[in-house]
């Protein structure tokens, strides 16, 4: 994740190193002398690379649209909306992950409880702590926790908190993959609405991390 970050960091200075320079190039056009050629140049604009994100490729901008690229790393609300609602969405999972060690009966499902925990405990810090950096507490919303993807209802939780040995594994594996699959919409739906990269960075590394445990639960059930 650093790595990305630092790559992210890295094209958001590209990116505004490349307007400036388009501007400066803009100029140097208007200020030519009056033979026709100036007037072309500035109609089609200079071509400015701007490098691509992580596996994407370099692309080649106008001078507006190299400018408009180094405003779009602006937090919006789907990206406030994703960082509030995976704060509780986690908070779950850590509630159910805290009954494993004295209720599982299967070490694999204490491990993988134990795994779930030490990922998402960080990641709750690291999104309170971006949305304190970025005025989150002005924004703060309250969320129908039912109406969150993936969420297991109360019922489901005394029902796994009353549960012991291997009916506790079975149906914190079933309830965990159903967690994760609600996880793994929230963070597709930052990716694809929100605007800020750090948090497509937390939100592309739960598509990656959940994807990998919901396949090893499933392994599991069967």
């Amino acid at each position: 994740m650093l790595i990305h970050r630092r790559t992210a960091a890295l094209r958001s200075t590209a990116l505004a190193a490349a307007a400036v320079a388009a501007v400066l190039v803009l100029g140097a056009c208007d200020a030519d002398s009056g033979d026709g050629t100036s007037e072309k140049a500035k109609d089609a604009g200079p071509g400015v690379v701007a490098p691509g994100r992580p596996g994407e490729p370099a692309r080649t901008l106008s001078a507006e649209e190299a400018a408009e690229e180094t405003g779009r790393d602006t937090a919006n609300s789907a990206d406030f909306r994703y960082a509030q609602m995976m704060i509780e969405h986690h908070a779950q999972a850590l509630v159910m992950t805290e009954l494993a060690p004295k209720r599982a009966s299967e070490s694999t499902v204490k491990r993988l409880a134990e795994r779930i925990a030490a990922g998402q405990k960080p990641e709750i810090g690291a999104m309170e702590g971006w949305l304190r950096k970025n005025g989150g507490d002005k924004r703060k919303q309250h969320h129908d926790h039912s109406g969150m993807p993936g969420m297991a209802t109360e019922e489901q939780l005394e029902s796994l908190r009353g549960a012991k040995g291997e009916a506790f594994d079975k149906l914190f594996l079933k309830l965990m993959v159903t967690h994760h699959q609600g996880a793994i919409t929230m963070a597709t739906e930052a990716l694809t609405e929100g605007n800020d990269i750090f948090v497509e960075e937390m939100a592309g590394d739960v598509v990656a991390q959940q994807t990998v445990e919901i396949d090893r639960m499933r392994g599991m059930l069967d």
